[in-house]
């Protein structure tokens, strides 16, 4: 093994996929990319990492909702786009031509262009971690979708996308907690 710089070391352990985070302040919708994200347990308890240098980050802390939004690989470079521009001065649904979709729970918009959508609210904010803690309380996946392939960014503009999946759940049913 040879060494690798410190500061390189979250490239080995990467987040979950790369997603959207859609915020509505009272007054416009924006759209956010994350690419640090992660699932609490077996629950739809999820942590993002954000703090003020996003816009999106005062309607977080304002409204207390989003919505986890799920792109897939066939728009990586509107994933891209959106998270290089600021929402203080682009409207991005616009300029990225996505579509608003009104959501039951909260007031932030899904996006149909994604795989799936997720209604969260904001359950608490560890300012110290610049961690969002969020509580689902809605989910929307649109099987019909033909690309679903995930982006998985390792940091410095790589990213990996899913691949082929291997079904292992039999061996993994006695491991896993009831009803997952």
């Amino acid at each position: 093994m040879r060494s690798l710089k410190l500061s390189k070391a979250f490239t080995l352990i990467e987040p979950g996929p790369v997603i959207f985070v859609t915020t509505n302040d009272g007054q416009k919708n924006n759209i956010m990319t994350i690419s640090w994200s992660i699932v609490q347990d077996f629950t739809p308890t999820f942590v993002i990492v954000t703090g003020p240098w996003n816009h999106s980050y005062a309607a977080l802390l304002k409204t207390k909702e989003c919505v986890l939004a799920i792109p897939t690989v066939d728009i990586i470079d509107k994933v891209i786009g959106v998270g290089t521009c600021s929402g203080e001065e682009t409207d991005k649904f616009a300029k990225f031509n996505f579509t608003p979709l009104k959501a039951k729970h909260v007031h932030a918009p899904l996006i149909k262009e994604c795989l799936a959508n997720i209604e969260c609210r904001v359950v608490d904010v560890i300012k110290k971690h610049n961690m969002i803690i969020l509580n689902g309380v809605k989910a929307y996946l649109d099987s019909s979708r033909k690309e679903k392939r995930m982006i998985h960014s390792v940091g410095d503009g790589t990213f990996v996308i899913d691949g082929r999946k291997i079904d292992r759940r039999k061996m993994m049913k006695s491991k896993l907690p009831d009803g997952v």
